[in-house]
């Protein structure tokens, strides 16, 4: 991604060091599970939160000129305005791909389809004659929706984001993606077309921590050159996946604005049985690995033949998939190895206590073992549900919680970009029937004046 210069990535090993765990015969709680599954190295977060506090910074202090100054330093990028021009976008989508496009508009349909369905039904519920509480879903009024470049192009990530924001009826969409030095500082043009074909007018040449801080803050108008600026404004929610500094940005917002999760760098979990095969286990472990050097793909296993079939087939594919090096890299640290556990009921409770953004079931009986599974951003059933479905065609959102946030986070869907407003509306003789109720409660807690609010409305005047 953008905010990591070239000079910080380690060296790529020669060859594959796919570790293991071993939890087998331990009797392990849910903390201790959590600690002794596969994880990125502790540092990572603490060093990015510094970096991200100064970006963010200079952005709220700074306006275009940190903006500037932000897209050469990490882009190599000369900027004046963000802002994507209307016959950019309109260009990019005439120069598209025909199979592209037909793929896109394919996800689109899809998507559509699903955020649709998951709308829910506003309710009125009458609590006796007269009394009547409601909650209606309404939408945000501005979103601003991040779309990750650098190592890779993802106009999935643009459908991911708007389809659900427009099903939920979002009216003022903004959407950022990195500044792309070999395309005249502009996104990716294959961003530029996706979102050319939903519609979005609204795009920004704006990379990583950068970007979230801009939709949360907003950047005044700037008309002390000699050309005026127009400003950008802030917006309600934030939303989309990206490294561990957009991640850390969306943390460190949140509270200025919503957030979708804190989807970070990418990682797959699988949890196999003997039945499953290696060689679709190691295919879908490296087409997570070719996301980033710092993604994570884990194998939980009760079959030792399986993880050393699976090894095998990882050091027989990776070294013929074209981002070999960025693979190998991503499946040999830290975060990435087979947990061997005692049997499918330890596996169970390893999945739950990892927390998987995907989690692959490849086992007999997939369905019903996906149905015991507690803590996932989402879970792929059986041989024919790889991932790579769920990053393009499924129908599903790929915008997912990743680092263990799954256990009490969702991925992104159109309840990301609605809020529940609670509307009560009680009649003179409905507030009076529970009147000595409140005025008992109001007293127990020390509260007297909201009793006397209540009698009042039935003190003869």
């Amino acid at each position: 991604m953008s905010l990591t210069p070239d000079s910080t990535v380690p060296p790529i090993p020669a060859a594959l060091n796919f570790r293991t765990v071993d939890v087998r015969g331990r009797h392990l709680s849910l903390a201790g599970l959590r600690a002794a599954v596969p994880r990125a190295q502790s540092g990572t977060v603490a060093d990015a939160e510094d970096k991200v506090l100064d970006i963010i910074s200079a952005v709220r202090t700074r306006g275009f000129a940190g903006l500037r100054d932000l897209a050469l330093s990490f882009d190599g990028v000369e900027q004046t305005h963000p802002r994507v021009p209307a016959e950019a976008l309109r260009a990019a989508l005439a120069d598209l791909d025909p199979a592209v496009r037909a793929a896109l508009e394919e996800s689109i349909r899809r998507a559509r389809r699903f955020a649709d369905a998951q709308r829910p039904a506003n309710i009125d519920v009458e609590l006796g004659e007269g009394a009547v509480v409601s909650q209606n879903w309404v939408p945000v009024a501005r979103v601003g929706l991040y779309v990750p470049g650098g190592l890779a192009v993802y106009p999935s990530s643009v459908i991911m984001n708007v389809v659900p924001a427009l099903a939920a009826g979002v009216e003022s969409i903004a959407l950022a993606s990195p500044p792309q030095k070999n395309f005249g500082g502009l996104p990716h043009p294959t961003i530029l077309a996706a979102a050319c074909l939903l519609g979005i007018e609204e795009v920004y040449a704006i990379g990583g921590a950068q970007a979230i801080a801009t939709f949360a803050y907003g950047i005044p108008a700037d008309s002390s050159g000699p050309d005026s600026l127009p400003g950008i404004e802030p917006v309600d929610v934030v939303t989309g996946p990206g490294n561990i500094f957009v991640a850390t940005a969306k943390r460190l917002v949140k509270g200025v604005v919503g957030i979708d999760s804190e989807a970070g760098t990418t990682e797959i979990a699988i949890l196999a049985d003997s039945t499953a095969s290696a060689a679709l286990v190691a295919a879908d472990l490296i087409s997570q690995a070719e996301h980033d050097p710092k993604a994570a793909s884990v194998l939980f296993t009760d079959s030792e033949t399986l993880a050393a079939d699976v090894r095998g087939e990882l050091e027989r594919q990776a070294a013929a998939t074209k981002h070999s090096g960025r693979v190998l890299e991503a499946l040999s640290g830290p975060q990435s190895g087979v947990v061997l556990v005692e049997d499918l009921e330890q596996g169970i409770a390893a999945c739950d206590a990892y927390a998987a953004e995907h989690l692959e079931i490849m086992t007999a009986d997939a369905a019903r073992v996906a149905s015991r599974i507690r803590s996932a951003g989402a879970i792929f059933v059986g041989d024919y549900s790889p991932v790579s479905l769920g990053d393009y065609c499924a129908g599903s959102n790929h915008v997912l919680p990743t680092s263990g946030t799954a256990a009490f986070s969702s991925g992104l869907n159109v309840t990301t970009f609605l809020r529940a407003i609670q509307v009560v509306n009680y009649s003179r003789s409905a507030l009076e029937q529970v009147s000595g109720h409140i005025v008992s409660l109001s007293g127990a807690e020390d509260l007297p004046a909201h009793g006397e609010a209540v009698t009042a409305r039935f003190t003869a005047r």
